[in-house]
C-alpha cells in the first residue's frame, strides 16, 4: 500500500458520492485528476471552492446567482408580464438555451413528492404566490416536468394562483411524460413552450 493510497481512496469516495458517478467511474475520475497537472488540478479545486461560496440562489426568483440579483431577473429588457415556473436552476437553463422565451422565471427547488417527503411548504411556492400578488404578471407558464410530481405541482400551485387575474399555461406537451427538461433537446423544448396552452 503507497503512502498516497489513503487520500486516494478519500477522493475516490468523496467523487463517488456524486449524482450518477458509480465507483468504476469515480476511480477513473481520481486516476484522471492524478495524471493531469497539478495546475489543472488545482484549478478543478479553485473552481468548486469559488462556487461553493460565490454562488447563492436569486432573493427573487432561486435562480442560481453571484449576488443578491441574477443576470436574469436584473435583465430590464425582458418581458415582464410572463412568468415561467421551473423545478431546478437547471431547468431554467435548459429553457434558456432553446432561445425562445424572453420573460421571467421562478425556481420551485424541487417539486411535490409526498412519497419522499417533500410538501409544498419545502419549495418555493410561498415566495412565488407573493410575488405573483405583488407583480403585474399576464400569464403564467407552468414549465415543471412531465412527471407525476411535476404535474401534481403545478396544479397545486394552479390552485395557489387561482385567486389572481392571470392566465395560467402549460408547456405543450412535446416533451415526453416521464422526461426531464435537462435532458430533452433544444428543438423539442422550442416546440413546447411556443405550442404551449392553456390549462
Amino acid at each position: 500500500m503507497t503512502e498516497n493510497s489513503g487520500s486516494v481512496s478519500d477522493l475516490i469516495d468523496h467523487l463517488g458520492r456524486l449524482p450518477g458517478i458509480g465507483r468504476k467511474s469515480a476511480e477513473r475520475l481520481a486516476y484522471h485528476i492524478l495524471r493531469v497537472s497539478k495546475g489543472e488540478a488545482l484549478a478543478l479545486a479553485d473552481a468548486i471552492r469559488t462556487v461553493r461560496e460565490n454562488v447563492c440562489y436569486c432573493s427573487v426568483c432561486y435562480n442560481l446567482a453571484e449576488g443578491p440579483v441574477c443576470s436574469i431577473c436584473s435583465d430590464s429588457s425582458r418581458d415582464q408580464t410572463k412568468l415561467c415556473i421551473v423545478e431546478q436552476p437547471r431547468d431554467l437553463m435548459a429553457l434558456e438555451q432553446a432561445s425562445v422565451y424572453r420573460g421571467l422565471y421562478h425556481v420551485l427547488l424541487g417539486r411535490i413528492a409526498p412519497l419522499d417527503g417533500i410538501g409544498p411548504d419545502q419549495l418555493t411556492v410561498d415566495a412565488l404566490v407573493e410575488r405573483v400578488r405583488r407583480g403585474n404578471f399576464a400569464e403564467i407558464i407552468m414549465a415543471t416536468n412531465p412527471t407525476v410530481e411535476g404535474d401534481g405541482s403545478a396544479l397545486y400551485i394552479t390552485n395557489q394562483l387561482a385567486e389572481f387575474p392571470v392566465e395560467v399555461t402549460r408547456l405543450a406537451r412535446g416533451i415526453t411524460t416521464g422526461s426531464v427538461l435537462e435532458h430533452t433537446n433544444r428543438e423539442i423544448l422550442a416546440d413546447a413552450i411556443s405550442g404551449r396552452q392553456k390549462i
